[in-house]
């Protein structure tokens, strides 16, 4: 439980601060139409943020978790849309090719993604199953010394650009969760069709994904057996990695909303004067270092996978407290507050994705009181959940 920082890494969350303040919050508007931020991730890249989840033998730091953490919460609290592109190059999808892919895919791509010059995409959700990940229909058929891939994956993001796209896929047929595995497909393959059908509240576009008779070597197939038990247990990364985003967007809306009290009078005064308002952005204070405590002790909970019941719980809170935050934030400004030339609209346009991506809220209950019912020790009580 100690979430004390080094200097070392106080300095690099430093750096990526003085650049999110400095350029990416006057360029975060531009980005509400979809396009790509690719001046941001060209900066992202010579900080060194894109390899930070890319072990150092193929080019990046291999930093942990709770790095990654403080470093999207920081582009969290001033650009959405940014913060989210980061993320798909420090997330699951990153983290499966580092650990399950082979060594020639591994230096093919790995050192790419740190430059920046490969963009990943993970590619989950389908037309009829987003997180009931057993009932995936998209099929990989194993054929001798080749894989063929057929499906199709829908809410995709990054898939128009992506250099190498991550696939929940079912293999051989198999039904169920035992049958779910993972394939790597390089972007632009014979029989993959990308259609950016969909512009989301928050700014970015997400794709639907056809897979066709998609041919490629059997070594792209880097999760057969046991494959959605690994699947979920990188995944728990993303339940760090997701919150931290709503945490800094809950920073941001808490910030804007300071900065306002001080400037806007009422009545003869300046707003920040009157106690009902000063309330509300205490509350709005102690439910984001709440969010922080749960979210900074799940990430420090694993090296490479952070606990999975630490994970969902940091998740579920701070999801749903970046929600409320962002939302009395644009409260305290007003009618002002409904527009876009005030950043605080965008904030919780951004944080509405939490609670969706990355497992729903609803189902990390169920993991949650899984966990609680069924393997509490009661004579020792939560304690004995090995939690602290």
């Amino acid at each position: 439980m100690d979430f004390s920082i080094s200097e070392e890494q106080r300095a690099f969350v430093d750096s990526v601060r003085r650049v999110c303040q400095k350029d990416f919050k006057a360029r975060a508007i531009q980005y509400l139409d979809g396009t790509w931020p690719a001046e941001n991730m060209k900066q992202l890249a010579d900080l060194g943020v894109l390899g930070m989840a890319v072990p150092q033998e193929y080019g990046g730091s291999g930093l942990g978790i709770l790095d990654t953490v403080l470093v999207l919460e920081e582009i969290g609290k001033v650009c959405y849309v940014t913060a989210m592109a980061a993320l798909g190059e420090l997330g699951v999808q990153t983290r499966v090719i580092a650990t399950y892919a082979p060594e020639l895919i591994k230096r093919r791509i790995l050192p790419r993604v740190a430059t920046g010059k490969a963009i990943l995409a993970i590619c989950m959700t389908e037309p009829n199953a987003g997180t009931d990940v057993p009932s995936y229909t998209t099929n990989t058929d194993v054929k001798g010394g080749r894989v063929v891939v057929n499906g199709v994956k829908t809410l995709i993001s990054r898939a128009d650009i992506a250099e190498m796209l991550v696939v929940f896929t079912r293999v051989n047929k198999v039904p169920g969760a035992r049958g779910i595995g993972c394939v790597l497909v390089p972007g632009g393959a014979k029989g993959m069709t990308v259609k950016s059908s969909y512009h989301t509240m928050g700014g970015e576009y997400l794709s639907e994904v056809v897979f066709d008779g998609v041919e490629l070597p059997l070594e792209n197939l880097v999760l057969k057996e046991d494959g959605m038990k690994k699947l979920l247990s990188a995944f728990n990364t993303q339940r760090c990695l997701n919150p931290a985003i709503c945490l800094g967007l809950a920073e941001g809306a808490l910030e804007e909303a300071v900065r306002y009290m001080r400037e806007r009078s009422a009545f003869g005064q300046k707003i920040g004067d009157f106690q009902g308002l000063r309330w509300k952005v205490a509350d709005m204070y102690v439910e984001i270092e709440a969010a922080r405590g749960l979210l900074y002790r799940a990430a420090v909970s694993g090296d490479q996978f952070p606990d999975p019941t630490l994970a969902a719980m940091a998740k579920i809170y701070t999801n749903e407290m970046s929600i409320r935050v962002t939302s009395e934030a644009i409260q305290v400004h007003g009618g002002y507050g409904f527009t876009d030339e005030f950043p605080v609209s965008r904030y919780f346009r951004g944080t509405r994705y939490g609670s969706l991506g990355g497992g729903t809220t609803e189902t990390l209950r169920n993991l949650v009181g899984k966990k609680l019912v069924e393997h509490m020790d009661l004579a020792t009580g939560v304690l004995g959940m090995g939690m602290y």
